[in-house]
């Protein structure tokens, strides 16, 4: 198939999730053409069956922000003339799926249809799309697309419950390369960097903005620390970052906290890391705690939005109520204490992460890809 990919080339975890999809489809033969603003940060290496093609957004005085979406769209539909391109995959309701609706009706007009699969991510739905400005495009942009996935149950419920949507969603959850991820032969730096021999590691990865609850991560450690000898890795940045180091301060932790800002050596941290902290708000799905667990790291992470669905309580490590501080803490003591109950939740946490490998999870995508090309035909 040739398929093309609209997503958001950053960090966040739907650009992620776009990238390592496109590449492994590439891998299985098929032709991906990633198309956004800038190359995905996860797309280094590009191969003879991966292409991406940039929107420019031209500078004109008169507008006070650009037009994105009709550079978006204008772009698809070139790219699917020039490449015979058969179905759109777009990630992130806004603007995704309303240029890409855009793109199919300039394209009918010219005898083509092509059939587009919109995948919804979290704050596309449950913040950004609830906004009354964007509700209404929201709604109509998803009703309008061929088929629709979530990335967990969760979102779907909210999706159906903020939206007035007539379409079936599809839960397909976010995926992990494990073959990718465990490659410890690039592991380069030494555990006694970042820790004593006798210290426990424990390991937060986020952008730092308030639904990750940040504060909470910090007295959740400052507990732990209190029994047991451990250090805390902050990885990522934001807006809660200048004040979760003056709560270090104020703890007088600030000696065993290290902030190490947005880093590309995330692998090499939670190689080493004994436990994940994942207090969130809320999460549509939690793709930090699956690329921990992914390491054999088990994860104390509240019970919101997708979470469940990815960390099982009891096994890959423990969920509790959003903002019980006392409880998180005295479940990662649980499983820090012992080194034999430590393994046995690394041991688990790994298991449920191959449940959610990406050669488990690609070719729920490609059944899809294939139902949407045929109803279109």
């Amino acid at each position: 198939m040739k398929i093309a990919i609209v997503c958001y080339p950053t960090f966040g975890g739907s650009g992620v999730v776009a990238t390592e999809l496109g590449l492994e489809l590439a891998h299985r033969g098929h032709e991906i053409h990633f198309i956004t603003y800038r190359q995905p940060v996860r797309l280094a290496l590009l191969n003879s069956n991966v292409h991406y093609h940039e929107v420019n957004v031209p500078e004109y005085p008169l507008f006070h922000y650009q037009p994105y979406e009709l550079a978006l769209s204008s772009k698809l539909v070139d790219m699917v003339k020039l490449y015979k391109i058969e179905l759109l995959h777009v990630h992130y309701a806004i603007p995704h799926a309303y240029a890409g609706y855009m793109a199919k009706q300039m394209l009918k007009d010219e005898g083509i249809t092509i059939p587009m699969v919109t995948t919804l991510h979290g704050t596309d739905i449950t913040l950004v799309g609830n906004h009354p400005f964007y509700k209404t495009a929201v709604s109509f942009s998803i009703n309008k697309s061929d088929i629709v996935t979530s990335v967990s149950q969760s979102l779907k419920d909210d999706t159906y419950k903020l939206f007035n949507i007539k379409k079936d969603i599809h839960v397909i959850p976010n995926f992990i390369e494990l073959d990718k991820v465990r490659n410890e032969s690039l592991i380069s730096c030494r555990r006694s960097i970042m820790a004593n021999k006798d210290e426990r590691i424990i390991t937060h990865i986020s952008n730092f903005r308030k639904v990750k609850r940040i504060p909470d991560i910090i007295k959740i450690f400052f507990k732990i620390q209190e029994q047991i000898p451990a250090k805390l890795m902050m990885v990522g940045d934001g807006p809660e970052k200048e004040k979760a180091e003056r709560l270090c301060e104020e703890l007088g932790i600030q000696d065993k906290v290290i902030f190490f800002g947005n880093s590309n050596e995330i692998d090499q941290i939670l190689s080493y890391s004994d436990l994940f902290l994942l207090p969130s708000q809320t999460e549509s799905f939690g793709l930090a705690a699956l690329e921990a667990m992914a390491w054999s790291v088990p994860v104390i992470s509240s019970n919101s939005g997708g979470l469940p669905e990815v960390n099982f309580d009891g096994q890959s490590g423990y969920l509790s109520d959003v903002g019980n501080v006392d409880e998180m803490a005295e479940n990662a003591l649980k499983i820090l204490y012992n080194n034999e109950t430590l393994q046995t939740f690394k041991d688990n946490a790994l298991a449920v992460a191959k449940q959610f490998d990406i050669k488990n999870i690609l070719p729920l995508y490609e059944e899809l890809y294939k139902k949407a090309i045929q109803d279109s035909l």
